[in-house]
């Protein structure tokens, strides 16, 4: 294989890795907001719980194969040389290997809320709502990750969307614990 072929491929890799690590970030934080949304009981004629619960579990879905591509992307990309089992094993990379743990980390954890929700009626509730709490830890986790290891992090426009993400996931929990539920009840 010619080197300018390698090099097309891991160019290539490396802006489809970006784009889906960005567009997981939009994904996630879209989750987040939908599973706060379901215990505050916000719903209109337009928009009832039961299309809330339906779009979180299908923008969740959505999201975990877009993050699914992000790591096959970025194992293809020849310049950072990232592991398979780096993708789920929290740090077994050599690219900097505390914060793509972070992301490897966070990837595990939505593969269980996603497995346990799947699961959901043979599980019971108690198993997954506990489960289901991961999603506070996977989110951050996630953020982190990207903030230190994408390689347009610092870009302007990148640092806004990921502020805009990180503010609206924000005031969606503050409004949830304001109502009294973070204590209470997760629905899905």
């Amino acid at each position: 294989m010619s080197i300018a072929v390698v090099a097309n491929a891991s160019t290539w890799a490396w802006y489809f890795s970006r784009a889906t690590g960005l567009v997981a970030l939009v994904l996630l934080t879209g989750i987040v907001v939908l599973g706060v949304l379901g215990p505050l009981r916000v719903a209109t004629e337009r928009w009832p719980r039961f299309a809330i619960r339906a779009l979180h579990r299908d923008v969740s879905l959505l999201a975990i194969t877009v993050v699914a591509i992000h790591v096959i992307m970025i194992m293809l990309d020849q310049y950072v040389h990232v592991p398979l089992s780096a993708a789920v094993l929290p740090w077994g990379s050599s690219f900097k290997p505390f914060w793509t743990g972070m992301g490897a980390l966070a990837f595990d954890l939505m593969i269980a809320i996603v497995v346990t929700s799947l699961a959901r009626m043979r599980l019971g509730y108690t198993a997954w709502r506990f489960v289901h709490w991961f999603a506070y830890a996977a989110w951050p986790l996630a953020v982190a990750h990207g903030l230190v290891t994408g390689s347009d992090s610092r870009k302007p426009w990148v640092l806004a969307l990921t502020v805009a993400c990180i503010a609206i996931a924000a005031i969606a929990v503050a409004m949830r614990a304001q109502n009294g539920t973070a204590a209470g009840s997760l629905e899905a």
